[in-house]
């Protein structure tokens, strides 16, 4: 009898159209983004999904990606970060002075560069959290403030090109070890074994769950979804092959994108951060120093906006005055299209980084079929509109 006590409850089982239901802001995210690649595929007779076109939108949207992690955590704390695409054009502009004029070497330079963006997202960080000025106020003047630096810093001129070996953070590749001629062998075998490593932890993590009487995705749902995962990678692996292999800058992103997961769900700063951007209060009595907490945030999206910006000075091979401009309202869009709450608390990574590519594939889409930017920024809005409608009609009815 006492045996049976201590057997552990069977594992809730949930019937597929109800967990459907109840997670539908994580799959319908997928769906849509797997909707919209389906359509502009069709719409621009196969040229989306071409090896050279899907090069050009990871590296069109890597650094939107990169921003989009650290704006996640800054949104699920209950803030906002207007001033990313003035800080993108800000470390562009030193990086330029440093490398170009100065003749620094890039690693320095690229040291000096994160270390200058994490004293901006200190600086605006230490007003939002310990002066309790709206983010909204405080980086608006950030953008404000780092537009006019970079500006300053340019001499309202471009400033370029770039060492070569700056350069290939954002244009470079991995190199095959298999040296074969007309095909990235290295390419493919990394785009089979990283899901096949992925899906081995999620089925490691439903017999955890199982084990401990935790409801989870039906089998079949769980089973689908992985397969899905892995016949994705591997065919983006064998077209990726068949140009010039994965891009280096593909490599920072998955890593990044990994850490940021991996910090969300598995630690305990970031379990804090959600319960800051909960209900503070309750997380203040709870004992988190929230002010800490949201001074980390804005550190931490100031170094992920100064990686960014290295990245997009490297793909241009040149710094502008006009780097950055309105990349913060795709970031943001990227981040509450993919899930995020406006009032703070929900949001997970793969959420953002779907959002990301969602306005990347259109932003590319539409390009290549010939919409206007002035269509284009139109279509965006009416998307991001509709996301944030999408949120506030669920919790509404919850």
């Amino acid at each position: 009898m006492s045996a049976e006590l201590n057997m552990p409850a069977p594992a809730k089982k949930a019937t597929m159209a109800h967990f459907v239901k109840s997670h539908l802001r994580d799959y319908g995210m997928l769906i849509s983004l797997l909707a919209i690649v389906a359509f502009f595929q069709y719409m621009t007779d196969g040229t989306l999904l071409r090896p050279l076109n899907l090069t050009n939108l990871v590296l069109q949207n890597s650094y939107i990606v990169i921003m989009a992690l650290g704006m996640l955590l800054v949104i699920v704390a209950g803030h906002i970060d207007l001033s990313v695409g003035s800080i993108v054009g800000f470390i562009g502009a030193l990086a330029a002075i440093l490398m170009v004029q100065y003749h620094l070497h890039f690693i320095p330079t690229t040291i000096i560069c994160l270390l200058a963006g994490a004293a901006i997202g200190a600086a605006q960080g230490y007003w939002v959290a310990y002066f309790r000025i709206p983010s909204f106020i405080v980086t608006l003047a950030g953008m404000l403030v780092f537009r006019g630096l970079s500006l300053a810093l340019l001499a309202g001129q471009s400033i370029g090109p770039f060492p070569v070996e700056f350069q290939r953070l954002s244009s470079g590749f991995i190199p095959d070890v298999f040296a074969m001629e007309g095909y990235h062998l290295t390419t493919l075998l990394l785009c089979v074994a990283t899901p096949l490593i992925l899906v081995g932890l999620n089925v490691a993590a439903r017999i955890r769950r199982h084990r401990f009487a935790i409801e989870q995705e039906p089998l079949a749902l769980f089973i689908g979804k992985n397969i899905t995962f892995f016949a994705v990678m591997a065919y983006i692996g064998s077209l990726l092959a068949t140009y010039k292999g994965l891009p280096n800058v593909l490599i920072i992103m998955v890593v990044l994108i990994g850490l940021y997961a991996f910090i969300t769900r598995d630690t305990t700063i970031g379990r804090r951060i959600y319960a800051l951007g909960g209900n503070e209060k309750a997380a203040k009595l709870s004992g988190i120093d929230t002010r800490r907490l949201s001074f980390y945030t804005f550190v931490n999206m100031g170094v992920l906006a100064a990686l960014a910006g290295l990245i997009f000075a490297a793909r241009l091979n040149t710094a502008t005055p006009k780097a950055g401009v309105s990349f913060e309202l795709d970031v943001i869009a990227a981040c509450f299209i993919g899930g995020a709450s406006a009032s703070g608390g929900v949001g997970k990574v793969t959420g953002a980084v779907i959002g990301a590519f969602i306005m990347g594939v259109m932003n590319n889409g539409m390009s290549i079929i010939g919409i206007g930017i002035d269509w284009q920024q139109v279509i965006k809005g009416l998307v991001l509109l509709a996301a944030v409608f999408f949120d506030v009609y669920n919790k509404g009815k919850s």
